[in-house]
């Protein structure tokens, strides 16, 4: 009997660390690195996109920023964070969700420095043909001047804007989703840019 006893106490601390593992957490071919998914929403669309990230980079934990903590924030290795773009043409508070108040009072009191991010951001590229996806644009301004590398620059081949504020040396400054006009290319997009973190380091 020692054998089928021991054999169902390796699959329950297997399990358990399953489990574990997937609270924001990937394995990267050894020590468990953390990933936190950070996202705000009007609509539900950029909790959409949140969602196929998270499915894709292993089922990550996905959390509006409203809801974090800012020593949870800290506590990950490396961020995804992503907006929609509502205040259009603003300078700041470009989202119109809970990032407007969370970059400018909560994420100056952070030390960030060295911390991996990557920025999705959801817009609607043929209403708001200007500024697509500003508010991503946004994000990364002010990561990176709180010491973040920022990795996943995209193409911007393949949507149909005029301009945007989230566009860096000729490529997005992460991944952009169009929820209203192509959403069936969302979770393609998703798949294939959490593949090009993992090539690039990130995870």
């Amino acid at each position: 009997m020692i054998k089928p006893i021991l054999s169902l106490a390796l699959l329950a601390v297997s399990a358990d660390a399953f489990a574990f593992v997937k609270q924001g957490q990937t394995m990267r071919g050894g020590p468990l690195f953390s990933v936190g998914v950070y996202y705000s929403t009007s609509t539900g669309n950029t909790e959409t996109v949140a969602g196929y990230i998270a499915a894709a980079a292993g089922d990550l934990e996905i959390t509006d920023i409203g809801d974090a903590t800012d020593d949870e924030i800290a506590g990950h290795e490396a961020l995804i964070i992503g907006a929609p773009t509502w205040h259009t043409g603003a300078d700041e508070q470009r989202s119109g969700t809970s990032w407007d108040d969370w970059l400018y009072d909560n994420l100056p009191n952070i030390d960030l420095d060295g911390k991996k991010v990557a920025i999705f951001g959801v817009g609607d590229q043929e209403s708001y043909t200007d500024n697509f996806c500003d508010a991503a644009g946004e994000l990364y301004d002010l990561f990176k001047e709180k010491g973040c590398t920022v990795f996943g620059m995209t193409s911007v081949d393949g949507y149909n804007h005029q301009d945007s504020k989230a566009i860096y040396d000729g490529k997005f400054c992460g991944l952009m989703c169009d929820e209203d006009n192509q959403y069936d290319m969302s979770e393609e997009r998703a798949g294939a840019w959490v593949e090009q973190l993992k090539g690039e380091g990130f995870m």
